[in-house]
């Protein structure tokens, strides 16, 4: 979709994605609620936009607060951020691990339908609970119907079986080497961003151990290994989304901020399997929607944001997006061509897998990612961004393949 007026961002805020990687996180210490997270980014929000005074209405994309926290009606939460969100208008959104990008769209609308700034807000604390309870409660980002035939580890196994397929129709040596590489340029990313949960990893050569840990179904899923996956983690992003007059409210001139100029949200059927276990196909068209609709080929964009949850999923939409032929992701990734240097910078600051992966906020941090980088407010995981392609990308993603989020953004 076009939006019909101006809508920008700005703003963006990340806390710490704590999980096992950090230093600071110790299982048997009491660690921070939901209430810590959503004030840490609100208020680093908040102080960027001149206050909540500026602020028209709220938004918290999370996916199961009610199961790893006891905790319900999350908009109740936006006051306690600060005092100046009491009584305004606040929702909250959920979509799996695409919460985060319906915290986006939502903010969005919110702006074409009249509002001058909101704040949209992320955030899942899962270190709650023990590995194998919580792979339960994510599996409610699937049909629950399919549960009791899946695997213990229920998403890995999801995954699992569509790296196996794509092993055996492309090869599975090359296959792994892009996967392994997926990883490497992961964590290379994560230890430049000190908000990241892989960034105190010391690692020599994160493709070599990715590429010597064989998967092992008898320990975990058959076709990846953990280092294939994304983390639990605990953390929350924020940014604000505005119209041209609350830029104004703000204070904020327009080359600070990051231009909305095409987004789309795509569901899959989550009762159906995947047509093809090796394509994305509600990926493939919410990008390539989202592409077409800001009238630009995806060589257009500087930079992406995409949802790895699993190094195969980086793979599969990197082949999504057209960037590779189907088969061919594996070896685009391999070749470095989205590393930090290559000719498309994705998941610059970690993503999924080396960022973190705190469910309802990854859409959000995404976006702050995006922010950064067209505005050069990226510090040391700064990338180039040609001024000939001003633009960048966010992908998420909930449940497998089923609730997709796509935003084109251009530098303000």
């Amino acid at each position: 979709m076009i939006p019909h007026k101006k809508v920008y961002m700005y703003g963006g805020y990340n806390t710490i994605s704590l999980g096992t990687g950090r230093k600071e996180f110790n299982p048997k210490k009491a660690r921070p609620g939901i209430e810590h997270y959503l004030k840490e980014a609100g208020q680093g929000v908040l102080k960027q936009i001149g206050g909540a005074k500026n602020v028209d209405d709220g938004v918290i994309g999370n996916f199961m607060a009610a199961r790893f926290n006891n905790q319900a009606n999350l908009p109740g939460f936006l006051p306690m951020v600060d005092e100046g969100l009491s009584m305004k208008y606040g929702t909250s959104v959920e979509g799996a691990c695409g919460s985060g990008g319906l915290a986006l769209q939502t903010g969005i609308r919110n702006i074409l339908s009249g509002s001058d700034v909101t704040l949209s807000l992320g955030m899942e604390v899962q270190n709650t609970v023990k590995a194998i309870y919580g792979a339960d409660i994510l599996a409610g980002a699937g049909w629950y119907q399919k549960r009791k035939a899946g695997h213990a580890y229920f998403f890995p196994g999801q995954f699992s079986e569509r790296a196996g397929a794509y092993f055996e129709k492309y090869g599975r040596e090359k296959a792994r080497k892009g996967m392994s590489m997926w990883y490497h340029n992961a964590i290379t990313n994560a230890r430049l961003d000190p908000t990241a949960q892989e960034y105190h990893n010391t690692l020599p050569n994160p493709y070599e151990t990715c590429m010597a840990m064989e998967p092992n179904g008898r320990v975990f899923v058959d076709n990846l290994n953990f280092l294939d996956c994304s983390k639990v983690s605990d953390g929350a992003s924020g940014i604000a989304i505005c119209s041209e007059e609350g830029l104004k409210k703000m204070g904020v001139d327009k080359s600070d901020a990051v231009e909305v100029v095409s987004f789309v949200q795509s569901v899959r059927d989550i009762t159906k399997d995947p047509t093809d276990l090796t394509e994305l196909e509600a990926i493939k068209y919410a990008a390539n929607k989202a592409l077409e609709d800001a009238g630009i080929s995806v060589h257009d964009l500087a930079t992406a944001e995409i949802h790895d949850c699993f190094s195969i999923a980086g793979i599969l939409s990197v082949e999504a997006l057209g960037l590779a032929k189907p088969g061919e992701g594996c070896d685009y990734v391999y070749e470095g061509n989205t590393a930090r240097d290559g000719v498309m910078p994705i998941n610059t600051s970690g993503g999924l897998i080396g960022w973190g992966h705190p469910t309802g906020g990854t859409g959000v941090h995404q976006a702050v990612t995006i922010w950064q980088q067209l505005t050069g407010r990226a510090g040391d995981y700064q990338v180039n961004i040609p001024k000939d392609r001003p633009y960048g990308m966010t992908i998420n993603m909930g449940g497998d393949d089923v609730t997709i989020s796509a935003i084109v953004y251009k530098r303000g």
